[in-house]
């Protein structure tokens, strides 16, 4: 899951020049519509995980279905998010905005309707080209309508709406699912739809066009590569977790490997890349975003799998389950600004480095919880997870810095957007890899396969089990969430690890200038 404060991170390109395009009395409709339009993607994608229980059921989707019908949205999000930025620089930033949100509300209601997995996974798919123009257009969009003395209030404004819609879109979520039953999860897609068109109308109807500004390339050629590189390898490691399809995961990782090579010679020899890969050249910037993908990887494993163990194993009700992503986006939302201020006068690398340490504690903590089969939620799981989300916050905002000041001030932007895409990569690979973990780790807890009658992880049961069976299969949930949350706390480590070796500790310039004429 992306938190708001890191969607601010997503480059503000040549569009967003010194003025506005928009008059002060129509400026407020600019923001409405981005915070809206916003809420779309952070909402969907926090109350899919609760949901995702529920769709197993409802749909008969088994656990490497239930990772695509995650990673179907979040390849081509991740894949195509550099290209819909520029976009907007292309074709004007309210054109390619209200694009972006038509396709993504029309993708979300026919996911709302889909009779099967395969279908949904499908349309999730064309909702993530959908997100990949608006959600770099929310924010693009906004700092284009405000000239610049007014910007930082405005995005402010916008990134406190976003990170309260994600704190309490799963919250609500899990009330609704549980009132009224699994088959509500179709209603977390529609409700797109009212959102989308209130959105749409704002910006059509209130807030005039804006002129294109740069005829940059789209670089689809890159966008393409990277899919199918992304895709090959998100598909072999699901495989993995998949029954008979062990077989296609070795050639499709080599065939995802292989196309990644491929992506990347054809990135360095463009004029206008995607990615500037030259940017790695630089230590600190490579460093910073080796430590992204390892925290988010991690992130993404844990937000994704243990609402599943949550619900399906341990038999909890889903409006208790909701409260699990309250603490990431309370502790961003409150903590990302003071935590900002104390990075700029310590410099990055210790707040990065210990936020990576206490995400790591917080996620060593759920495994050996899992693993003696505790099973308190208020009492243990969610006090762990309010120790991750005080140490993610201790890390969005510094690393921000940290990408920000490792490269020229004319590659920020590209550094940002870079940064951000490569927290999605994170996810996607995460949530395909750790599936296959978990699923090996219970099965083998099942005496070497799934029993008769017996659901595979993370998949509710429909009907009663013997008592023994039934204690063995909670035992094998627990050692597999067990096993995902080792892996990611090791993770956790090395990017703190990584984050101290690479990031610079210096104080920044800016705050040494603050301090002198505070004296």
């Amino acid at each position: 899951m992306k938190s708001p404060s890191e969607a601010a991170a997503i480059p503000l390109t040549g569009a967003l020049a010194n003025g506005s395009f928009c008059p002060p009395a129509q400026r407020k409709f600019v923001l409405v519509a981005a915070i809206l339009a916003s809420a779309l993607g952070f909402i969907d994608g926090s109350i899919l995980a609760i949901a995702t229980p529920a769709i197993r059921v409802d749909l008969g989707a088994g656990l490497a279905e239930a990772q695509w019908i995650s990673n179907a949205y979040a390849l081509t999000l991740s894949a195509l998010i550099l290209a819909g930025g520029a976009a907007g620089d292309r074709f004007g930033l309210r054109r390619a905005f209200v694009a972006g949100i038509a396709l993504f509300i029309v993708a979300s209601l026919a996911c709302a309707v889909a009779p099967n997995a395969l279908v949904l996974i499908a349309f999730r798919a064309i909702q993530g080209i959908g997100a990949a123009i608006m959600v770099p257009g929310s924010l693009a969009i906004i700092a284009r309508a405000y000239p610049k003395k007014e910007r930082g209030r405005a995005i402010g404004i916008w990134a406190a709406a976003s990170a309260l819609t994600t704190a309490l879109g799963p919250v609500l979520g899990g009330f609704v699912l549980a009132a009224f039953g699994g088959g509500i999860w179709r209603a977390i897609f529609a409700v797109n739809l009212p959102f989308g068109l209130i959105s749409i109308y704002l910006l059509l109807a209130k807030i005039p066009a804006d002129a294109p500004t740069e005829k940059r390339s789209l670089d689809l050629g890159g966008a393409a590569l990277a899919t199918l590189a992304f895709g090959a390898l998100a598909y072999g490691l699901t495989a993995m977790s998949a029954e008979g399809g062990g077989l296609m995961s070795g050639p499709s990782i080599a065939a995802g490997a292989l196309l990644l090579g491929i992506f990347i010679v054809y990135e360095l020899r463009q004029r206008e890349p995607m990615i500037d890969l030259k940017l790695f050249r630089i230590g600190a910037f490579a460093g910073a975003n080796v430590a992204t993908f390892f925290l988010y990887f991690a992130l993404s494993a844990n937000l994704f799998y243990l609402p599943m163990l949550l619900i399906a194993g341990w038999g909890l009700s889903t409006k208790e389950v909701g409260f699990i992503f309250l603490p990431l986006s309370a502790s961003i939302a409150l903590l990302s600004g003071p935590v900002g201020q104390w990075s700029d006068r310590i410099g990055p690398r210790f707040p990065i480095a210990s936020g990576c340490l206490v995400v790591a504690v917080a996620f060593a903590g759920l495994a050996l919880l899992t693993h003696a089969g505790i099973h308190n939620f208020w009492t243990g799981t969610f006090p762990m997870m309010a120790v991750m989300g005080l140490g993610m916050a201790l890390v969005v905002s510094p690393l921000s810095t940290a990408i920000m000041t490792a490269v020229e001030d004319k590659n920020t932007g590209a550094a940002s957007g870079i940064n951000n895409a490569v927290s999605r990569i994170g996810g996607l690979i995460a949530v395909a890899a750790m599936g296959s973990l978990a699923a090996w780790v219970y099965s083998t807890m099942l005496d070497a396969g799934i029993r008769p009658g017996v659901p595979g992880f993370g998949e509710p049961v429909s009907t009663a089990l013997a008592p023994e069976l039934e204690a063995t299969r909670l035992a094998a949930s627990d050692a597999a969430f067990a096993a995902v949350s080792t892996v990611t706390a090791l993770l956790c480590l090395l990017a703190a690890v990584i984050a101290w070796i690479t990031i610079s500790g210096q104080k920044l310039p800016w705050s040494q200038t603050a301090e002198n004429q505070q004296r």
